[in-house]
This record gives structure tokens, sequence and C-alpha cells, in this order.
């Protein structure tokens, strides 16, 4: 007899998880979505929120103030916010899994003690930083290095794009960077605090296409000392970071996911009101092309993302393929579903009341952030020559 199991929410804590966090991103982030996009601004209440409700250190132990979660419940986390709003979950994104979790899987127990507590309340705001403006998808092209001096290392360079690097009006940087760097030509990795002499904004980057209602910022550092204490000492800086860009990239198709299943939702809905030649317009065959093409490409990623985040194990480097492939995937399609959303609502479609415009804005940045489309196909072709050779 097979057992009726909902891939979607394997158990009961991750269904109460999605009620949570959806119920949470309907009431307290959809209402002023569209002014945070308007004004690309970032509301630090919202992550005090969302410490209260206990999602900033979702994999991260109880004993340091986290929910010790799957990476499935990651995944429902990220979908469930995108659903409403895209740029605060990937302001999300940035705090839990490239700062949090990379905390979690490679700091030593004092460090944890130190930074995770405050991260996971929702007190501190963290963000990583490996980007550069001439080093992206090419990590070991970057500049920004330390210098070890005594007791202590000289950080010296610039990031950009970096999400959560800015955190108000006044150019404050975020409380918690996790900073990889070049020391001795190797990649190296620290953990940089707000205050820090040295580090500060460069600029805050603003007229972004989409995802307004994160900040993006430049960073500066400029002979910026901190203690032997911030580094993070583990096996290989390299390893580490291609581990942690498994899960950004799950994440990161798990936003396109929520954009998908919101436009297409609105495409549903508006179709049934909309009348043209005294008939609604889902009678049209093609519109019916439209939302059912979508609907099916959005079915198929969904059930691949959680098949992966079911099976991956947050510790392991075993999936590249796979987490590449589906943001891949996932981004083109929510950005299509998206594109379509606009098509069906035709001139509605085309301003903010309805939604689908900012969502089409929004879904453009996961081709290109967390790798871009092309180097993303050139993993797998590498990975994938690797196995046949094998």
């Amino acid at each position: 007899m097979k057992m009726n199991i909902d891939i979607f929410n394997p158990t009961e804590e991750h269904k109460s998880l999605r009620t949570m966090v959806n119920k949470f991103s309907k009431e307290f982030l959809f209402p002023g979505v569209i002014d945070r996009d308007k004004n690309e601004s970032f509301d630090k209440n919202i992550f005090k929120k969302m410490g209260e409700l206990g999602i900033l250190g979702i994999t991260a132990p109880e004993v340091y103030g986290g929910s010790e979660m799957d990476c499935t419940s990651t995944i429902i986390a990220h979908e469930e916010i995108s659903y409403y709003d895209p740029s605060t979950a990937l302001a999300y994104l940035a705090h839990s899994i490239l700062c949090v979790n990379n905390i979690v899987a490679n700091c030593d127990e004092n460090q944890k003690k130190q930074f995770l507590p405050k991260l996971c309340s929702g007190e501190h705001i963290g963000a990583m930083a490996i980007s550069e403006a001439d080093a992206g998808s090419d990590v070991m092209a970057m500049k920004t290095n330390a210098q070890k001096q005594n007791n202590s290392f000289n950080i010296n360079g610039n990031k950009m794009w970096i999400t959560n690097g800015v955190v108000d009006s006044n150019n404050n940087t975020c409380d918690v960077l996790y900073l990889y760097a070049k020391r001795d030509n190797k990649l190296s990795t620290y953990l940089i605090e707000k205050g820090t002499k040295g580090f500060c904004v460069g600029q805050k980057i603003h007229g972004k296409l989409g995802m307004r209602g994160s900040s993006t910022a430049e960073l500066s550092f400029e002979n910026c000392n901190i203690p032997l204490s911030n580094e993070v000492s583990h096996e290989s800086s390299v390893k580490d970071m291609m581990r942690n860009l498994q899960i950004e990239r799950l994440t990161l198709a798990a936003i396109s996911v929520g954009i998908a299943r919101y436009v297409i939702d609105v495409m549903i809905s508006y179709s049934n009101e909309r009348m043209a030649f005294n008939q609604p317009i889902r009678n049209f065959g093609q519109i019916q092309k439209y939302i059912a093409d979508s609907y099916a490409e959005y079915m198929a990623c969904k059930s691949y993302l959680y098949n992966i985040s079911y099976n991956i194990d947050l510790n392991a480097y075993n999936f590249r393929v796979e987490c590449d492939s589906i943001k891949l995937i996932a981004a083109t399609m929510a950005k299509k579903a998206a594109d379509l959303a606009v098509q069906v609502l035709g001139g509605n479609g085309y301003v903010g009341e309805y939604h689908v415009e900012r969502f089409w804005r929004d879904a453009k940045l996961i081709e290109i952030g967390g790798g871009t489309n092309e180097a993303l196909q050139k993993n797998i072709v590498k990975d994938l020559s690797r196995r046949i050779k094998n």
C-alpha cells in the first residue's frame, strides 16, 4: 500500500511552518510592499518581526536561538515570503542563508556564541560579501586582500552588489558581514563587525530594475583591522563557499517558485473576471495556453526543487548539478510566467495595482544573482562530463 506523502509539506512541522510564514507575509509584508518598492526602502522592523517568528536562524541550532530546521524548511520559508514580497525574501536569504548558515556550518564555538544569538533574534542584520566590480562569477579574480599583522588582520578592497550591505538611510553597514578575501593568493574568510574602523558603505546602489525593497551596496575596506579571532578557521574556504552556494541556489529557486505561484494565481483570477465579447477571457485559446503552460512549468520546477531539498544534506557538497539546474530553469520559468501575466492583464498588468509588473522586474534578478545563467550552464556541463568519465 502506497503512503500518501505531500512532498511540499513532508511533515506536520513543515505544514505548520508554511501556514505561519504565509500568514505573516500576507499580514505584515504585503500591505507595504508597493511603497517599499517605490521608495527603494528596506524596513529593519521586518527582521525584528522575523526574529520573533523564529525564522531568521532557521538552520541554526536551538542553543544559539535558532530553529534547527532542515533544507526543506528553508525552501518553504523563501517560497511563502516571495509569494508576497520577493525583495524581502532576497534580504532574508542574504541574512539567514549567506550569513547565518555560513556561520553555523563553518565557524568555531566561540564565534557561534558571539554572533548567532543576535542574528537569530533580529537584533543584528547579517550579509555576505564575495562579488566585486570586476569579480563576480570569477571568484578568484577578487582583489580584496587580508594581511596578517602580529595579532590582527588588515583588510583592504571593495565589494559590490552586497544585499543587506547597507541597512538604513544613514548609510550604516550591516551588523555582521561574512567576508571572502584573498590572503597569500588563497581564498580566506572573516567576520567583520559594524563599527570596525575602515569598514564602511562605499555607496548605496539606487535605480535597480527590481528587488528594490532589499538594500544593495558597495562596501569599502581601508586598513580595516580585525582581531585574529574573527578569522573563520576551517578546512577550505573554497569548499565552504561551494557548499553554501548549493543552498543559496535552492533558495533563489524557491523565490522563483513563489513569484510564479503568485502571478499564475493572478492570471487565473483575472481571466475569470475579465469579460470580452460577452464571455470571460479564460475561454480564449491563447489565454488558456498562457495559463496552462505557466502552471505546468511552475509545477515541474516546484516538484524538482522539493525533491532536491528533501534529499540534500545542509552540510554536504554533493548536489551541485541539481542545485545549479533547478536555479537555472526556475529563474527563467518565473520570468516567463510573470511576463505572460502582464500580457494576460494587458494595460492593467503594466501598472502597479495588480503587482505583476513588480514580480516581472523582481524575477529577472534570479537569472543574474547567485550565479548567472551562463555560469550555471558552464558548471552543469563540466560536472555532467565528469560523471560520464567516471
